[in-house]
């Protein structure tokens, strides 16, 4: 007993507040500061309709956020802005980083993690990483109890200890925060960030305090919430405070109560990086790596008659609901109108026929075209000649085509092309959905030729296929439609079957949001050619 409270005695004395104190909250701090300590937790908040005129100051990590720790999000970024070698040495850190949080401070563990991770990276990098990958993570964490609250207030701040450029897009564009307060990273010439941390230093404690003095002037917080001690300085600025919740084992906020939907998000990794999570991913990277390449060995060399149970055995899953189209002879090709989860799509869809389809793409790496094992054309984005194109194939076989142009993980379908449908009236639309359990097999971002290599890493991915019926000749061109009006009830019918929604948005509006560009083909390679390759 004396030694537990010897212990306590000595954590009050540190300048930030250690870990060991997490989950203390009660008590009076003493010192120079004389704050209020008896907060009620934030269940007890009512909510009503004058919270909309109010201002709300809300802890990130452990209160906005089920988990206190900040590591899977530095992981990420050391992953996606830097390379799995420095995400790796992040994870060796790990031990240090724990030690320093738990009986140090929190601004060691959090310095050391922001050295590893920022050292040498460029700040436009990090903000490109903190736009397009970790939203989504940090959606997926937040606390339904303290979500109910931050969403009934009219204005919110958020403040926190990790890098603002890392916090700030997710807040920003998904949860409407007005302000957010966050440590600053020192940048030195050509926008690199140097690893240090700028004025006034690791946010926590009495300096969470004064940056919150700092952005409300003179006006008094209406609600402030915090988890640890080292923010009761900052909530005892506010009319009310409140504890987040204790219990950080509940399920994240349900997604149909986002603010804004999650649909477009980039990056590698599936599951949310924490340490054993981590360490899972690093030791299976070799194993994954060799298991890819015999899967693809065996997809490429092999007839589909061996290469179909052969691949199963090597984890690859394939359920195909529906029945194809009988192939007949000399007659004009059917046109497979798909989904579009993976650039595999093309290739799983000419496995559930047992015979190559040709596919028709805009964009494709160029290993890809030469590794495919499938005939694909090359598009120009010129529509009279693709259209004339797509034409001259469907009167030499079948076609596949994606009319999203691009993939979307999420359950979301994007807008479909109509150019498709002025091209044939036998069309047979058709579900695909890949499901990944560690690494995505898409990037906006990143290197497409990695695209089937990372899909293929998988433990057991798995694509279901289902063919839906035909499309009636009354509901196709010649049958008096307009091309969109085929487009659009295509693409509601492929959502109705998956159970996605709808929207009008392109392959424009996910580049420009993930990726600061249009996501178009120079000029200089815009030329149709035929390859051995999957689709984009």
């Amino acid at each position: 007993m004396e030694f537990v409270r010897l212990l306590e005695y000595f954590c009050q004395l540190l300048p930030i507040t250690s870990r060991l104190r997490a989950r203390r909250v009660g008590g009076a701090q003493r010192g120079k500061l004389q704050i209020s300590t008896s907060f009620s937790s934030v269940g007890k908040c009512s909510i009503s309709e004058s919270r909309e005129n109010q201002n709300l100051v809300c802890n990130l990590d452990g209160t906005l956020l089920r988990s206190r720790s900040p590591f899977p999000y530095f992981m990420l970024m050391a992953f996606e802005a830097g390379s799995p070698v420095r995400a790796l040495v992040l994870l060796l850190v790990w031990p240090l980083v724990w030690f320093l949080f738990n009986f140090v401070s929190e601004a060691a563990g959090i310095r050391v993690m922001i050295f590893v991770t920022f050292v040498g990276v460029r700040l436009a990098e990090a903000r490109t990483v903190s736009r397009a990958v970790l939203p989504k993570f940090y959606l997926e964490d937040m606390h339904p109890q303290t979500y109910r609250v931050f969403v009934s207030c009219g204005k919110r701040c958020v403040v926190s200890s990790s890098p603002r450029v890392m916090v700030e897009p997710f807040l920003m564009e998904y949860l409407n925060v007005d302000c957010v307060l966050g440590t600053e990273l020192q940048v030195v010439g050509g926008g690199y960030c140097s690893g240090l941390v700028g004025k006034p230093g690791v946010l926590v404690g009495v300096k969470r305090q004064k940056a919150v003095k700092d952005c409300f002037g003179e006006r008094q917080p209406d609600i402030g919430m915090g988890d640890v001690l080292a923010d009761y300085p900052f909530m005892s600025l506010c009319k009310e405070a409140y504890i987040g919740p204790s219990n950080k084992k509940v399920d994240p906020v349900p997604r149909e109560q986002y603010l804004k939907p999650m649909i477009f998000h980039d990056g590698r990794l599936v599951s949310r990086p924490t340490p054993m999570n981590s360490l899972v991913i690093f030791l299976w990277f070799p194993i994954g790596i060799l298991l890819a390449m015999t899967r693809m060995l065996a997809g490429l060399c092999l007839p589909y008659s061996i290469a179909l149970p052969l691949t199963a055995l090597l984890g690859v899953r394939m359920r195909v609901k529906g029945a194809p189209p009988v192939q007949q002879e000399n007659k004009k090709g059917v046109l497979y109108v798909c989904s579009h989860r993976t650039l595999l799509d093309p290739l799983f869809l000419s496995s559930a026929l047992g015979r190559p389809v040709t596919a028709v793409t805009y964009s494709l790496s160029r290993m890809s075209e030469i590794l495919a094992p499938i005939k694909t054309v090359r598009l120009t984005r010129n529509r009279n000649y693709d259209g004339q194109t797509m034409q001259t194939l469907l009167n030499e076989g079948d076609l596949v085509v994606c009319p999203e142009g691009t993939t979307c993980r999420e359950p979301y379908l994007l807008r479909f092309s109509c150019l498709f449908a002025e091209l044939a009236d036998d069309i047979v639309p058709v579900t695909m959905n890949a499901t990944v359990s560690m690494f995505y097999g898409t990037t906006a971002r990143g290197l497409k030729c990695f695209d089937p290599i990372f899909y293929l890493m998988n433990p057991s991915p798995c694509y279901d296929i289902e063919f839906l019926e035909k499309l009636p000749k009354e509901l196709t061109c010649s049958g008096g439609k307009s091309s969109f009006e085929v487009a659009n009830y295509i693409q509601k019918k492929l959502a109705d079957a998956l159970g996605f929604q709808c929207t009008n948005f392109t392959r424009r509006d996910k580049y420009l949001m993930l990726a600061g560009n249009e996501g178009l083909v120079p000029e200089s390679t815009r030329i149709l050619r035929t390859h051995k390759v999957a689709s984009h």
